[in-house]
């Protein structure tokens, strides 16, 4: 039995880039920051970051693609649920080039619609519904990782 799954949670380091293929179906791209801490060489507690590219594309009559592109951008909290893949071509230079990226199946934004860049324009004209996790307690508190160390068990 094989096993392919990720889920991550972190912030969009840059805004998300919406293309189509030639096909014409709608792919986003965009670049995940996670934390994580562990022990620097000098025994001292030390926060680490992570970078994940992530492509999002729409998935039967879900317009996934569509609403991340729309709806997210650079510093968004988001969940994000998919798949590990690896995919290789010959760059310009003839060079073969190879990336790891994940490719979402599921998108949850974490944020209030509120705090959106692109609320103010949803309010204005009605859309397809936006699936938004309960609103955090604090922005402050929303920007704050949680220390393993500080977790009971």
């Amino acid at each position: 039995m094989n096993l392919n799954k990720v889920m991550l949670i972190g912030r969009l380091t840059r805004d998300p880039e919406m293309r189509y293929t030639p096909s014409g179906s709608p792919v986003t791209t965009f670049s995940l920051a996670t934390n994580r801490y562990g022990q620097g060489p000098d025994g001292e507690k030390k926060e680490y970051t992570d970078y994940h590219n992530v492509v999002v594309w729409n998935i039967g009559k879900r317009n996934l693609a569509e609403l991340t592109g729309q709806y997210l951008h650079k510093g968004s909290l988001v969940y994000i649920e998919g798949r590990l893949q690896t995919r290789s071509w010959e760059g310009q230079d003839g060079q073969k080039r190879k990336t790891t990226e994940v490719n979402a199946t599921e998108v949850q934004f974490l944020e209030p619609r509120s705090q959106s860049p692109g609320a103010q324009a949803a309010a204005a004209s009605p859309r397809e519904p936006v699936e938004v996790a309960p609103a955090a307690p604090a922005a402050d508190e929303a920007a704050r990782d949680v220390d393993p160390e500080d977790i009971p068990f």
